[in-house]
């Protein structure tokens, strides 16, 4: 059976798989002295979060990326927030949806074309804050990446562009039929852009939160921001689910930019600055270099200290973003010279999820659960 008949057959049938107790999450700052902290739907194992669903398989940000990720066995999966200009919450990767709608095509909205400043960067197109919901909805996804997954672009104009509340929805059936529950792991795009532009994220997100039960010690939920004033501010308007701080290899927050801070994400990661962040986040996500590198060699170096400081904090450790091309994996890894053709992702996971961390950002939900599996088997 090829790939593409294999997902099929998942997306078919329910898996069968172990359930994980949403019971330990802890608040933030909360973690065991001295061991791993707690969280939702952790338990023992690490958790596989499907990174915009199982984006390797399906356009990103639809429900039905996010339905595949579930049956083929992610504990949680991510959609990424913006505003319309009615303000509701929308799943897009960016407020800027060029290149993940066919909007382009449509001369209706030709005229919506426009450039703004994007955290302090130019960018034209056309922007979700512009648009109502009912006009996002006329609109259909499409392959953001489509030089290198062509086989999902089998499936662009398929799929509207989903709303937050329409994910919690499908969390909840499929929670049901699957037998476990799953989770939601949203982040706040953007968030000094939306609040310049009269649209700020944060209310919204906890209004919907509420409305659902979802914003609890023991919900299964984590928020998570690259930048850090808004996690705060989440968290003084009401946020007792979990928060977890993004970081990056390069570069630093853009509120504390825009606000003259002359703080880094390489600041953010020394001990000091990961017990600031365990005073507002249960976690911290950082870019999957961050925590093992790669050598001159081509071949993943030893890992830092980044996740023995962090669990000394008592944060967790979700490290982004795993996927199976080849273009995305340590030389070392990579099987042929077709950039687009799948690596030693297997391989790639289990040496990550050795180096202790507690959760994976995966494009392929799959190969996440099978990676764990070998872990845990060991």
């Amino acid at each position: 059976m090829g790939r593409r008949g294999l997902i099929a057959g998942l997306a078919a049938a329910p898996l069968v798989v172990a359930t994980a107790s949403a019971a330990s999450a802890a608040p933030a700052g909360s973690g065991a002295a001295g061991g791993r902290p707690g969280g939702p739907g952790r338990g023992n194992r690490t958790l596989v979060i499907g990174h915009r669903g199982a984006s390797g398989y399906r356009p990103e940000h639809t429900l039905a990326s996010y339905e595949l990720a579930a049956r083929m066995g992610a504990d949680f999966v991510e959609p990424d927030l913006v505003v319309t200009k009615d303000g509701h919450l929308v799943c897009r990767h960016e407020p800027e949806i060029g290149g993940t709608t066919d909007v382009a095509d449509r001369a209706e909205f030709a005229t919506r074309r426009v450039t703004k400043q994007l955290d302090g960067v130019a960018v034209t197109g056309w922007f979700t804050e512009d648009f109502t919901l009912a006009e996002l909805k006329k609109l259909r996804a499409k392959e953001r990446l489509p030089a290198v997954r062509q086989e999902n672009t089998l499936y662009d104009g398929r799929y509207e562009i989903p709303t937050l509340i329409e994910v919690l929805e499908l969390r909840r059936r499929l929670s049901a039929e699957l037998g476990r529950e799953i989770g939601v792991y949203p982040e706040t795009k953007h968030p000094t852009y939306f609040q310049q532009a009269g649209l700020a994220l944060e209310q919204r997100l906890l209004d919907v939160l509420n409305r659902n039960g979802l914003n609890t010690r023991t919900a299964p939920v984590f928020v998570q921001s690259f930048e850090t004033k808004n996690l705060g501010d989440l968290r003084r308007r009401g946020l007792r689910t979990n928060a977890v701080q993004l970081l990056s290899s390069a570069g630093a927050p853009y509120d504390l930019t825009a606000a003259g801070d002359p703080r880094t994400y390489a600041d953010l990661i020394t001990p000091a600055g990961l017990k600031g962040i365990a005073a507002y986040a249960n976690g911290v996500g950082p870019e999957k270099v961050q925590v093992i590198p790669v050598g001159a060699d081509g071949k993943l170096a030893a890992p830092t200290a980044l996740v023995r400081d962090a669990h000394a904090a008592g944060l967790l450790v979700h490290p982004y973003t795993f996927r199976a091309e080849n273009q995305f994996l340590p030389p070392d890894l990579r099987r042929g010279t077709v950039t687009s053709d799948y690596g030693r992702a297997i391989d790639e996971q289990v040496a990550y999820l050795r180096a202790g961390i507690d959760g994976v950002f995966t494009d392929n939900p799959d190969i996440g659960v099978v990676a764990r599996s070998e872990v845990a088997g060991r």
